[in-house]
């Protein structure tokens, strides 16, 4: 049996008088006296049966009640806000959201956004940069670029391209004191390289190398961030693991070198991830267009 839902403004006045823990504040917000909202909070009381508020002489705490009735109704009044935000902006233009890793998103995505807001000016682009997986049905998020095999559940994952892995460093260290003409030469230096996911890179190309896996455990900078570790690398502070992801930019302007031929590509990749629900609109078609267009054209990951 589904329950009857309560009177809605009971639940708005409810909502705001939690979210200020003012009956004052709650009014001023809905443009209604603050004897209104007592009055639908009280009458809200009494069709759930329950004491919502703790009526104090110091001010308002809610009722060990209220404080499990609050979030569910606090974040569906949420998701209302958005919901008519989106309608309203869809006037006008279509707004696409995309969540990505930060270096993703500073070193690959927004140098070339420029070009997909020309192709598409009617979409308007938001980027949100983080580490962590989104919740696309709570996070507002329309599309999502992620790292990994592909295989996120319930979700559909459109492959991009694949890193190659390669050493790069600063064209000054080349014709620095210390010698780098060989990977063995990378004991004289400081190995710049990325925690979380790709910590490992350093030994597994070493390895290929032909290289002792202790190299890799001699002087180094660990970073969390790519972005940051390329940067150091640009600085000449060291040698760096480089994902061509990261790294293809600084190394078409020259503040980057190879110092070695060997490249080993990733068994995982980068994905264009979206609800399948949502995966066939207009917006995300043509963003899921331009990127694959870029990937697999001149504009590469690789």
């Amino acid at each position: 049996m589904v329950a009857r839902l309560p009177s809605l403004n009971g639940l708005r006045a409810f909502e705001a008088a939690a979210r200020h823990m003012s009956f004052t504040q709650a009014a001023e917000e809905l443009n209604v006296t603050q004897t209104a909202i007592s009055h639908q909070i009280r009458r809200l009381e009494e069709e759930l049966g329950v004491q919502l508020f703790l009526r104090l002489k110091d001010g308002l705490a809610l009722s060990e009640d209220g404080h499990a009735y609050f979030p569910g109704i606090r974040a569906a009044f949420q998701e209302l806000r958005y919901s008519t935000q989106a309608l309203f902006e869809s006037r006008h233009h279509s707004v696409l959201t995309i969540n990505t890793l930060v270096s993703v998103a500073s070193k690959w995505l927004l140098p070339r956004l420029a070009a997909f807001q020309q192709a598409f000016p009617d979409i308007d682009v938001r980027v949100s940069a983080s580490t962590e997986l989104v919740d696309f049905r709570k996070g507002g998020i329309d599309a999502a670029i992620r790292y990994g095999r592909g295989d996120w559940q319930g979700l559909r994952a459109d492959f991009l391209m694949s890193d190659e892995i390669f050493p790069v460093c600063s064209p000054a260290l080349l014709n620095g004191t210390k010698t780098l003409r060989t990977p063995a030469d990378l004991a004289q230096h400081t190995l710049l390289q990325v925690s979380g996911m790709t910590a490992n890179d350093w030994s597994t190309w070493l390895s290929a190398a032909g290289q002792p896996a202790q190299l890799a455990q001699g002087p180094r900078l660990t970073f969390d961030l790519a972005m940051m570790a390329v940067q150091a690398a640009v600085d000449g502070q060291g040698v760096c693991i480089g994902r061509s992801t990261y790294v293809d930019d600084d190394l078409r302007a020259g503040r980057l070198v190879v110092p070695f031929d060997l490249r080993l590509k990733d068994a995982l990749g980068f994905y264009l991830v979206t609800p399948h629900e949502t995966a066939d609109s207009k917006k995300i078609t043509a963003f899921r267009s331009w990127l694959l267009t870029q990937c697999q054209g001149g504009e590469s990951f690789v």
